[in-house]
């Protein structure tokens, strides 16, 4: 079967901006935040960056054809960076730009990156832990700032990635999220981490895939297991949340990603595919769209960098 990573990320050095403050590399694939606080962030094999050429040695290694490159603040901005990865392997690398709306220089910085370095995607974290709200005070997402974003990238025939954080957090808008999306209907939006439900939000996730049930919208997979700690591989907990996510969305909505390095600190990249394709929850037809069909359709079908 082929496989499309939709949620990877390449890190020429690690450079984030989080709740705790900045977030540098200490050495190993080590990261300390400006609290003092340290943690595995990327293997210890691969130091302190995750390069492309990291990146298919595991791609290659693991079976997989293509994968979809996104970023944020918790590694830091790697707009330049993925772009090269892009340019080095274009047949099997599509990359997604990222801003932060609040700059000064935002026009600038969307003409350097949707016209001059021709991204076809633009992510936002927008999350209290590492996204926007980690360092800004709460905002809409359906507000003035965050519809300005989405109207730019109609205008300009973006796909829309969206992590918007765990529930129980003033991130996590999911009706102001679904609100904004019925105004944009030609826009494709991906959800990351299937909104990143824990152990216990079962109820909270039904609810929210319910209210996000649309035509344009589609849910990525990534860290869905690593989410449910301290389980271990087969994830019972997130086996529950795909069978809640296939009855509501469907298949055809859903995306295999990995979130790679960082998920490989604890698991292989085997465990984080086998537990789809081996719990009994998707007919084989189903497995290739989300393994491929699908992600291969929303990024690199529609011209994508």
């Amino acid at each position: 079967m082929k496989i499309i990573d939709a949620h990877a990320h390449v890190v020429q050095y690690i450079a984030g901006f989080t709740s705790r403050g900045e977030l540098r590399g200490v050495g190993g694939g080590r990261a300390r935040y400006a609290d003092g606080s340290e943690f595995q962030m990327i293997p210890e094999r691969f130091g302190d960056s995750f390069t492309a050429d990291d990146l298919i040695s595991v791609m290659d290694k693991n079976g997989v054809e293509k994968a979809v490159l996104l970023q944020g603040q918790f590694f830091g901005f790697q707009n330049e960076y993925t772009a090269e990865a892009v340019n080095k392997y274009p047949h099997r690398l599509v990359g997604a730009g990222s801003y932060d709306p609040f700059c000064a220089k935002a026009e600038t910085v969307k003409h350097r990156l949707f016209k001059e370095l021709g991204f076809r995607a633009v992510k936002f974290e927008v999350s209290n832990g590492s996204g926007l709200m980690a360092y800004h005070p709460p905002i809409d997402l359906n507000g003035e700032v965050m519809n300005a974003c989405y109207r730019h990238a109609a205008d300009n025939g973006l796909v829309v990635v969206m992590d918007i954080g765990r529930p129980r957090n003033p991130c996590w808008q999911v009706e102001n999220l679904a609100a904004a999306i019925k105004n944009y209907r030609g826009v494709t939006f991906v959800i990351c981490h299937l909104l990143a439900p824990q152990r216990t939000d079962i109820a909270l996730l039904g609810d929210a895939l319910s209210k996000l049930a649309m035509p344009n919208v589609y849910f990525d997979l990534a860290s869905l297991a690593s989410n449910q700690q301290p389980e271990t591989y087969p994830y019972p907990t997130a086996v529950e949340y795909l069978k809640t996510a296939k009855r509501i969305v469907g298949a055809d909505r859903l995306m295999f990603g990995t979130d790679m390095p960082s998920n490989l600190c604890r698991d292989t990249y085997s465990d984080l595919a086998d537990y789809i394709t081996l719990s009994g929850v998707f007919a084989q037809n189903e497995l290739e769209d989300i393994f491929y069909n699908t992600a291969n359709a929303v990024y690199f079908c529609s011209g994508g960098y």
